[in-house]
């Protein structure tokens, strides 16, 4: 592979891709990450298993607190130096750099490319999030963001403001810094696809040792705890879902079902290969969110204008104030909340960043950028301030269930309330569904790539079996933490992940910088 510049890439290290592996039952791992990655796995969820798990969730759970409330510094201010990296370097002279170099060309489309890193990125939190999130601001389900009185105007604007900005331009730019320097060394300096070598201009060949063996498990970690915790609370989503609209018993055996279902469709998915698995089901499920969107705004397009640019107004309004970490009233509501989320965006950070790393190769860092950050908070926006916007509409004209209510009782129906007040309810109901089945198959998919890549010494091409091997034990993870302990194992699992988030703020900031570093040697060879 011929460098523009051979600085900090393949060519000026001993490394070569791959060389740390062992051929083990048919597969090509890297011994050291694999077998750490599944022996801290066992070691983890045996604990969990053997513990109490109400004890174990409220003892973890006293530990992600600490992090939270100690640590908010670092998280939101993790985040804003994340998001003016982005718009620095897009802006920059850099940005006009190739991913892949000058004359790289895409692998996908644009509309593909954009529906595979929102199905890998945040699909499913919108669908869970979409109606329950502005509603809970809106009535102090919770606390309401800046201390906003609830269940007036001014509460209305900075509820869907403050929706806006936890799902818009810094969660990601999270994601985006993430895949932009794993992109970058990958394509442009012939480095594995693998968190190490994003530190390899601070580092040198310290990274393919032991400190290299500690990212790569760290990521791994974070990435399977978040699969294992998705599949479990998305498990029980779907089976509350499908319990309201048909009548089914939300039962163990009901949700433990739709976990298998998710993992026969990754699986599936993944033997059919990118373009015909993950590739595919983005697109249709992009195809099926936007009819969804557009039904229900068609439906109520008054309201939806008028929650549309209030929205709009709320983010630009309070994006400042709500960054902040210091000087807050509502520090209760900022560590629940934002805080909470910056955190696990940081612990997906590097799922998402590795998958859309893989199929970013031939765009501009630039494009890359503006694509990344603006196109899915425009979605974002759009999508929250549809259904969080009439779902705050059905509270104040108590419509509905919500409306009875006067807000939220469980999150996990808030948009099947949400849609009961329509007479083909059952319809909409169903099609949601089939969104949170079909979004849970692409990030389950798209993370079992990630964290084979991981194990396999960041080789970009392997045996499938070695994917399918994730893929499952996401899953099992899943179905035990429910068996055992219902959804308090999977939250407790969730917290775990949560507090590895905070080592690995300070990962990705140390990654932005490195970036930089390469960044300007594709500069310096135009002197």
């Amino acid at each position: 592979m011929k460098f523009k510049s051979k600085k900090y890439s393949i060519d000026s290290t001993d490394y070569q891709v791959g060389q740390d592996n062992v051929s083990k039952w048919g597969m090509d791992i890297h011994s050291n990450v694999f077998s750490i990655s599944i022996g801290l796995s066992l070691l983890f969820i045996i604990t969990l298993l053997a513990l109490p798990p109400s004890e174990t969730k409220d003892a973890i759970n006293t530990i992600k607190n600490a992090a939270l409330v100690n640590f908010d510094f670092v998280f939101m201010w993790g985040a804003n130096i994340l998001l003016l990296f982005a718009i620095g370097i897009a802006v920059s002279p850099l940005g006009k750099i190739r991913l892949g170099g000058d004359k790289a060309t895409t692998d996908y489309s644009t509309l593909s490319w954009i529906s595979m890193l929102f199905a890998a990125g945040m699909g499913i939190g919108l669908i869970f999030w979409g109606v329950a999130e502005p509603t809970a601001f809106y009535t102090d389900w919770a606390g309401t963001p800046l201390n906003a009185e609830p269940f007036t105007e001014q509460g209305r604007e900075i509820a869907l403001g403050a929706t806006v900005f936890h799902w818009g331009l810094h969660a990601w730019a999270i994601y985006g810094m993430t895949a932009l320097c794993l992109a970058y060394f990958v394509y442009n300096k012939g480095l594995p696809l693998s968190m190490r070598s994003i530190f390899y201009p601070l580092f040198g060949d310290l990274v393919w040792g032991k400190l290299g063996d500690v990212i790569d498990v760290m990521a791994v970690l974070v990435t399977l705890f978040g699969l294992a915790t998705s599949l479990g609370l998305g498990g029980s989503q779907a089976a509350s879902g499908i319990s309201h609209v048909l009548g089914f018993e939300n039962s163990l055996l009901l949700q433990q079902g739709i976990i298998l279902l998710i993992m026969g469709l990754a699986i599936l998915s993944i033997i059919r290969g990118m373009d015909g698995g993950v590739k595919l089901l983005s697109n249709i499920n992009m195809g099926i969110a936007f009819v969804f969107l557009a039904l229900i705004a068609i439906l109520n397009f008054t309201t939806v204008l008028d929650s549309g640019y209030t929205a709009v107004v709320g983010y630009v309004k309070n994006i400042i104030p709500l960054s902040s970490s210091t000087g807050r009233e509502d520090t209760e509501w900022l560590h629940s909340w934002t805080v909470f989320y910056w955190a696990w965006w940081v612990a997906y950070a590097p799922c998402f960043g590795m998958f859309v790393a893989r199929i970013s190769k031939g765009r501009t860092i630039r494009e890359f950028l503006v694509y990344v950050l603006l196109i899915p908070t425009l979605v974002t926006t759009a999508w929250m301030s549809v259904f969080g916007g009439i779902a705050i509409d059905q509270v104040i004209n108590e419509i509905g269930v919500l409306g009875a209510d006067k807000g939220i009782t469980d999150v996990s129906l808030s948009l099947f309330y949400m849609l009961d007040a329509y007479s083909f309810s059952t319809v909409l109901s169903l099609l949601a569904i089939a969104l949170i089945i079909i979004f849970f198959v692409t990030t389950l998919d798209s993370g079992s790539i990630v964290i084979d890549s991981l194990t396999s010494g960041g080789k970009l091409e392997v045996p499938i079996k070695q994917k399918l091997v994730w893929t499952n034990i996401a899953g099992i993870i899943a179905m035990l933490m429910l068996w055992i302990g219902g959804t308090e194992s999977i939250q407790a699992l969730q917290y775990i992940t949560i507090i590895a988030a905070l080592p690995f703020t300070l990962i990705l900031l140390l990654g932005s910088i490195s970036l930089v570093k390469g960044l300007i040697t594709e500069l310096e060879t135009h002197k």
